[in-house]
């Protein structure tokens, strides 16, 4: 199984949540503080919004594929690698509430890419949609790996 997933700054979380379980006719998959994702059946979509009133509601956060396994994982950073992108690998990270394996590209404009798998669910401390990887930075800081700088992002 793999889907799409699109990461939306959204100003009114609840208002996004009605908004988006009307367009998809489906309820949200998991809601949190300031947090939601949708997994919609048809057309296959991973749907994350984030509240965040100082972004440009409505505004990409970030841009990725959901897919089976940490393989599947590997398997694309290796692609990504050997077609000469820049990656960027986060394991076992806690990430909006699911304990998650990925790999990081930005595209051609600095669009920030995950192709992640979902290990576990998590609770995850307030304020925080994303634990720190070892550079000690907080959810939505840049980070940096393998050789390549990643926008500011969160799943």
């Amino acid at each position: 199984m793999s889907r799409v997933q699109l990461a939306l700054n959204v100003a009114d979380l609840d208002e996004a949540i009605k908004f988006y379980s009307t367009l998809f006719n489906t309820p949200p998959a998991k809601v949190r503080p300031g947090y939601a994702n949708f997994a919609v059946a048809e057309p296959p979509l991973k749907l994350v919004l984030i509240e965040d009133p100082a972004r440009t509601p409505g505004s990409l956060n970030h841009l990725g594929v959901e897919v089976a396994s940490t393989a599947d994982v590997i398997a694309a950073r290796d692609r990504l690698s050997g077609e000469g992108l820049r990656t960027a690998v986060e394991e076992q990270v806690s990430c909006c509430y699911a304990v998650q394996d990925k790999v990081w590209v930005d595209g051609p404009g600095g669009e920030p890419w995950e192709i992640y798998s979902v290990l576990a669910d998590t609770e995850m401390p307030s304020g925080e949609l994303r634990t720190a990887d070892p550079g000690g930075a907080a959810c939505c800081a840049p980070r940096t790996g393998q050789g390549v700088s990643v926008a500011p992002s969160c799943c």
